[in-house]
């Protein structure tokens, strides 16, 4: 692949987020259960099944990728954002939701890790590997931007009905499947081998070496986990407690647009950022998330917006540069696998504190 190439293979990469984060129902998704008469205990223990399934999904999904190939693996995983979707506007109860849960961890498992995979290695075949950064940066601003917006149109969605917010959804979707359609597949060493049992293999050992020999790439992902799972929460279940706190449900949109800008704040910083020390990120997002955590405890909705902006702010920070640190640490053969043991620790953080966290903001 030459470098002209290998931008418009990142161009693409980029519009697929975009197009894949700008889904209203998706992103208002705690608001329309709590809409529907669904408790905050139920919306975390739906949140729980979510995790539990990515849990399972999660390293699986990125050794496919790897073995198979990551264009596929994106195609796949845009079709069952829409099945989820489908499934949500036909539910009738607690359990439907729960079962739309496993399709939309999935979609969640086979982007995480492949995406990142085939930008770094769609860069190093044409020797530009150094514009990961950019990329890195780039994508995180832009998901940021887009999912900001879906946010924004919360209250479009509330009054849409949920049937018809996941109807926007699925057409978005579907509308993904042809940018992930039109991705070009990269090529490694592993894929020209012919036995796809000698492929799971290799890649299997070879990861688990990394992740053993390799403490500071341990580090980063268990500091990941408990960093963004808890900044992940906060937004989640503030977009039900802040009308609780009362915050005019009109405003709940802006609320959480204003929060998401946080976020993409936390991308150019992070971009700005690249040359600090990864310890001082670290700190940055550590401090920044706790904040965040206590914010929720004031009851006041104008304090609970500027927690979740800087939950946000420090998440993505901290996010980014990670991502950026450990792809640089990995190679490439074993790329989408490892990067999925950091969703993978992330979604085991999740399964723990998402029911303590739904307790903790239904008595405060």
């Amino acid at each position: 692949m030459n470098k002209n190439n290998a931008r418009k293979q990142i161009k693409k990469l980029l519009l697929l987020d975009g197009t894949s984060a700008l889904m209203i129902a998706g992103a208002s998704w705690v608001a329309l259960l709590a809409a529907r008469g669904f408790s905050m205990v139920e919306i975390g223990l739906a949140e729980s099944i979510f995790h539990v399934a990515s849990m399972f999904f999660e390293v699986p999904s990125g050794a496919i990728a790897d073995v198979f190939g990551r264009k596929k693996v994106m195609v796949v995983g845009r079709i069952m954002s829409v099945l989820s979707g489908i499934i949500l506007i036909v539910s009738d109860s607690f359990w439907m939701v729960a079962l739309a849960m496993i399709p939309g961890a999935l979609s969640y498992n086979l982007a995480s890790g492949t995406r990142e995979a085939l930008a770094y290695d769609s860069l190093k075949e044409a020797d530009i590997e150094s514009e990961y950064d950019r990329f890195a940066s780039a994508d995180m601003v832009i998901y940021k931007i887009t999912s900001s917006i879906a946010t924004l149109m919360a209250g479009v969605a509330l009054m849409l009905g949920y049937k018809r917010a996941y109807a926007v959804d699925v057409f978005m979707g579907i509308l993904s499947i042809g940018i992930a359609l039109s991705l070009k597949e990269i090529s490694t060493e592993l894929s020209k081998e012919a036995s796809i049992k000698k492929r799971f293999v290799e890649v299997a050992k070879e990861s688990v070496a990394f992740i053993k020999e390799n403490k500071r790439a341990r580090q980063i992902i268990v500091l990941n986990a408990f960093v963004g799972s808890s900044a992940t929460l906060i937004l989640f279940f503030l977009q039900a407690k802040l009308p609780i706190a009362g915050l005019p449900e009109l405003m709940l949109g802006p609320a959480l647009f204003i929060m998401g800008m946080g976020a993409v704040l936390g991308a150019f910083a992070a971009k700005l950022m690249a040359g600090r020390r990864f310890k001082h990120i670290a700190m940055i997002g550590a401090f920044g998330v706790t904040l965040s955590v206590a914010s929720i405890l004031t009851g006041n909705s104008i304090l609970m917006v500027i927690g979740g902006f800087i939950g946000s702010f420090s998440d993505t920070l901290l996010c980014v540069r990670s991502d950026v640190v450990l792809n640089t640490m990995i190679p490439s053969d074993q790329r989408a696998t490892l990067v999925s043991v950091n969703s993978f620790s992330f979604s085991i953080v999740m399964i723990a504190l998402s029911p303590l966290f739904g307790f903790i903001v239904s008595v405060v």
